[in-house]
C-alpha cells in the first residue's frame, strides 16, 4: 500500500465526538516522547501531518487523519507523561480509556516503545491491560537507527522475552525509524492485509 493522500478530519477528547464508525481505524499511542509523530508523518509521506516536539505531551487530543479515503489513522496523546498536572494526566486517560474500548471500528492499536530502553514497566502493565480486555494491538518499536544490529536485536529479543513471561502468543512487531524510513511497508502491508479480511459493511 502507498498512501497518497491524508487530510486532517477532528481532534477531540471524547470517542463519541469521533466520526461515524464506518471505515477501518487504526491508533497509535505510547510514552510520550517515543516518536509518535514522526513515524506517523514517515507512514503519511508528510512532515507536518502530525505535530512533532521535542517536548512531551505535545498531543493532548485524540486527532483523525482520513488515509486514501479509505481508512482512519488516529494520533493518541502518549501516556506516562510526568510533567502533566495530576489532573491533566486523569484526563488524559479517561478520554483514551473511553476511546480504546468503545471505539468499535478500532482495528489495530499500534503501541510504540523506544528500541533504545529495556522493558518499561509501563509499557508493559499497559499491554497487559490491552490484552485482559481483548482489544488488538501491534507493537511498533521505534528510533532504531540509534542502534547497532546488534543492540536492536538484543533489545528487541528481551522486550520479547519479557513478554512471553505473561503471553502464550505475540501480537505483530514491527521495527521502525522515521529517519531512515525503516518499517514503513511492514506497517502498512500490514494495515492492507487487515482491511482485507475485515470489510465494514
Amino acid at each position: 500500500m502507498e498512501i497518497t493522500k491524508a487530510e486532517f478530519v477532528i481532534s477531540n477528547s471524547e470517542y463519541k465526538k469521533c466520526p461515524a464508525p464506518n471505515m477501518p481505524e487504526y491508533a497509535f499511542i505510547g510514552r510520550s516522547n517515543v516518536g509518535k509523530s514522526s513515524l506517523i508523518n514517515m507512514l503519511t509521506n508528510q512532515s507536518k501531518l502530525a505535530k512533532v516536539s521535542g517536548q512531551p505531551g505535545k498531543t493532548q487530543l485524540i486527532n483523525h487523519f482520513k488515509i486514501n479515503d479509505a481508512w482512519y489513522l488516529v494520533d493518541l496523546p502518549g501516556y506516562g507523561f510526568a510533567k502533566a498536572s495530576k489532573g491533566q494526566r486523569e484526563k488524559w486517560q479517561k478520554f483514551i480509556t473511553g476511546y480504546i474500548l468503545n471505539r468499535e471500528n478500532l482495528f489495530c492499536l499500534f503501541v510504540l516503545v523506544d528500541s533504545r530502553l529495556e522493558p518499561q514497566q509501563i509499557d508493559v502493565d499497559f499491554m497487559h491491560w490491552l490484552g485482559v480486555n481483548g482489544v488488538a494491538f501491534a507493537i511498533v518499536f521505534t528510533k532504531a537507527d540509534k542502534l547497532s544490529k546488534n543492540q536492536l536485536d538484543r533489545n528487541v529479543s528481551i522486550y520479547t522475552r519479557e513478554l512471553k513471561k505473561s503471553w502464550e502468543e505475540l501480537p505483530s512487531v514491527f521495527v521502525t525509524s522515521a529517519e531512515k524510513r525503516m518499517g514503513k511497508e511492514g506497517i502498512l502491508a500490514f494495515i492492507e492485509d487487515v482491511n482485507a479480511k475485515n470489510p465494514i459493511q
